[in-house]
């Protein structure tokens, strides 16, 4: 940076034999220049948060070394870096995480022992709003999720993480991890798995609740192929371009076909990098949203394979994401999924997903007989006879994301899908769905993000929409995520 230097801060020629000696001058700052973090801890906190919403420098460093093919995309504008999966920290690439909270806690007396431990502390507060032509109280927009409660403001997820990652990119020794990530707010609704704090929702049904829907320990071995990942405890459902957590996804709201799949699992998944080319996982749990110790817990199997080409730029991935009996119970779903992510160029990518789930001897909705069977927060079917007591009840889906970058800071979402719900046993009403939606991601640094969008979503053969009352919902809706 060029330095103002005034005829003051130079010493005299002309002056006497012992002229005061010349003052170094002091760098020249303006808004667009970082602080230094400073002071006490919150007055370094404040600077944090001032330095990322106003400095305009883009010098950052050499960039961090990573293996295998290099991150198609940056974030931000993007939820990612490297097309998601999950079950295991991204192998290979480094973890650049710094949020204002871990940069003032870094910048303290004790900040290089922080360094040294490797775990941070983070996360976020998100809220939003809907208007929509669901007039009706309560959850009038469902099926659509999260913001599923019509024409209000939500409180939709404000979560913690603590957390430290493995250094992947290294090769010359085993490394560990852990995550817990409580999160409180309406999205619980979504979050609960049967048999963790899951009273709040299954007995009591409360609005805004509390859970944990991560909470595992990351064992990383470099020696084996390119590198492996053995996660163990509760942790996200491997497939999906979506997440739970807001800030993994490009919109505020859920696709259909994200809503109503499997979100975490509670076991072990070993994710293995084979080459630069493959990556293969394997895991054992007790199936989709339950604990262990449940009566609903099956033993279930997990299996995914991706494979990478185009230096990164493409990336398909199946999942046989839950493989057990599949009969009726909690959330028992049998799932296989295949998913699609191209890179056209710097400014256009593309995402496309598709499953296939199903759950047998689903009780029938229709024969008075069944209703004792049926599970609270586990939808029975409309079965083809009403006789029957029990039936087959499958649903398939697909989703596709384009993207387009407008800049560093902005990007927009176009959303197609279509799901079938056959038997009606995943949304309460059997038809088919549509849904379209254009969305706008605009960051204030790298901590503040809104995401406005307009929806639309109709169904063929049934009224879903406005407790049950419409066929067809359109939907303005925004959130704003607060990053810490």
């Amino acid at each position: 940076m060029p330095v103002s230097v005034t005829p003051a801060d130079v010493a005299d020629p002309n002056a006497g034999s012992n002229p005061d000696p010349p003052v170094d001058p002091a760098p020249v700052t303006t808004a667009h220049d970082p602080q230094p973090l400073t002071g006490n801890f919150f007055s370094r906190l404040y600077k944090a948060y001032s330095n990322d919403w106003t400095t305009t420098s883009t010098d950052s460093g050499p960039a961090p070394a990573f293996r295998g093919y290099p991150a198609p995309e940056s974030d931000p504008p993007w939820p990612f870096t490297v097309w998601p999966y999950g079950g295991s920290v991204v192998i290979g690439q480094p973890f650049t995480q710094s949020g204002p909270l871990m940069e003032a806690i870094w910048s303290g007396a004790d900040g290089e022992a922080w360094k040294k431990l490797g775990i941070q502390i983070y996360g976020w507060l998100n809220g939003g709003f809907n208007v929509s032509t669901s007039k009706g109280g309560g959850y009038s927009n469902y099926p659509a999720a999260y913001a599923e409660r019509g024409n209000s403001v939500q409180m939709d997820q404000e979560v913690l993480y603590i957390e430290r990652q493995p250094d992947t990119v290294q090769t010359d020794h085993i490394d560990w991890g852990f995550r817990i990530a409580p999160i409180y707010g309406l999205d619980y609704r979504f979050t609960t798995s049967k048999g963790i704090l899951s009273n709040q929702l299954l007995g009591k049904n409360q609005e805004n609740g509390f859970d944990v829907p991560m909470a595992y320990f990351d064992l990383y071995i470099p020696q084996v192929a390119q590198g492996m990942n053995i996660r163990i405890g509760r942790y996200i459902s491997l497939p999906d371009i979506e997440a739970q957590l807001a800030p993994n996804n490009y919109t505020y709201s859920h696709s259909l076909t994200y809503t109503f799949d499997c979100y975490t699992q509670s076991g072990i998944n070993i994710s293995t990098m084979l080459s630069k080319h493959w990556l293969f996982q394997l895991g054992f749990s007790a199936g989709c949203d339950v604990a262990p110790w449940t009566k609903d817990a099956k033993p279930t199997v997990n299996s995914c394979l991706g494979y990478y080409t185009h230096e990164g730029g493409d990336n398909i991935y199946f999942c046989a994401n839950s493989i057990n009996n599949s009969k009726y119970a909690y959330n028992n779903l049998a799932a296989y999924y295949l998913t699609w992510y191209h890179k056209f160029n710097d400014r256009w990518h593309t995402d496309t997903e598709s499953w296939y789930q199903y759950e047998k001897d689903t009780p029938n909705v229709n024969n008075p007989a069944a209703q004792s069977l049926i599970e609270t927060g586990a939808n029975g079917a409309v079965c083809k006879q009403s006789f029957d007591l029990t039936c087959y009840a499958p649903e398939w889906a697909i989703v596709n994301y384009v993207e387009e970058k407008l800049g560093p800071k902005d990007y927009l979402s176009f959303r197609t899908e279509f799901f079938d719900d056959l038997v009606g046993q995943r949304t309460g009403y059997k038809t088919r769905y549509s849904e379209h939606l254009i969305g706008w991601g605009h960051w204030v640094g790298s901590t503040v993000l809104f995401r406005p969008e307009l929806r639309w979503e109709h169904a063929y053969d049934a009224t879903p929409y406005d407790n049950g009352t419409r066929h067809s919902q359109f939907m303005f809706a925004s959130d704003c995520i607060f990053f810490f």
